[in-house]
């Protein structure tokens, strides 16, 4: 369809104007606050869950030895004690994968705060020497943000950390479940008891195994913005 005489053909849209500093700020400043807001959110659930855990695992470890005595330890309680024991496990497992989730989800909120003091710097360089935290999204960065007084050793933040605690519980759930279902079916103790810490022994290096590669696997898959060399 042809247009009239003297119609005027439609304006372009007009282009996005450029963003005030100020305005980026503010932006930026509202995403912190939400990234910051996540973690906490998140760090308080794992450590509820731990807490849970530990508390339903001690208690079902008290309800075993009270109906071991008030049963003799018979076989009964042997079947009433492997029920428990599984129970535990399971429960314990399911926080362990929980817990190893959240140490990767709290990465991801340290990188994507580094980056932003990294957008922070780069509006106002004059601010750099007040940020102890790291402005800066790969490893070094984040291991600045986790621990700004100095220098740790990686063996300390991986000893301390709550999946290293949980693997250490799970792994000794698994050799009193497994040695307690050795002894059940007969089996000498000298060689029920081998077993049980060898199976738990190699669940624990299994589960830190998986740990390091899913940590490795980060700085693989997510190039820096802006590197530590940059």
């Amino acid at each position: 369809m042809s247009e009239e005489p003297g119609a005027s053909s439609p304006e372009p849209p007009a282009r996005p104007t450029e963003l005030s500093p100020s305005v980026r700020a503010q932006l930026l400043a509202t995403e912190h606050w939400s990234l910051l807001a996540s973690r906490s959110t998140t760090q308080g659930e794992v450590l509820t869950r731990i807490s849970m855990f530990l508390t339903f695992t001690s208690a079902s470890l008290l309800s075993v030895a009270l109906v071991g005595n008030a049963t003799q330890f018979s076989d009964a309680f042997r079947a009433f004690a492997l029920t428990v024991l599984s129970i535990d496990l399971v429960v314990g497992l399911l926080t362990h994968v929980r817990v190893m989730s959240v140490g990767m989800e709290d990465l991801m909120y340290v990188l994507a705060m580094n980056r932003l003091r990294a957008a922070y710097v780069d509006m106002d360089p004059g601010i750099r020497p007040y940020l102890m935290a790291g402005a800066h999204d790969d490893e070094e960065g984040a291991k600045r943000t986790y621990y700004f007084l100095g220098v740790r050793t990686d063996f300390s933040q991986v000893a301390g950390s709550s999946m290293v605690f949980m693997g250490f519980v799970n792994s000794a759930l698994i050799a009193l479940l497994l040695g307690s279902a050795l002894l059940t079916a007969g089996l000498p103790p000298v060689v029920a008891v081998p077993v049980a810490v060898l199976v738990a022994l190699a669940f624990f290096g299994t589960s830190l195994a998986r740990g390091h590669r899913r940590y490795m696997a980060v700085w693989k898959n997510n190039p820096p913005v802006s590197p530590s060399t940059h």
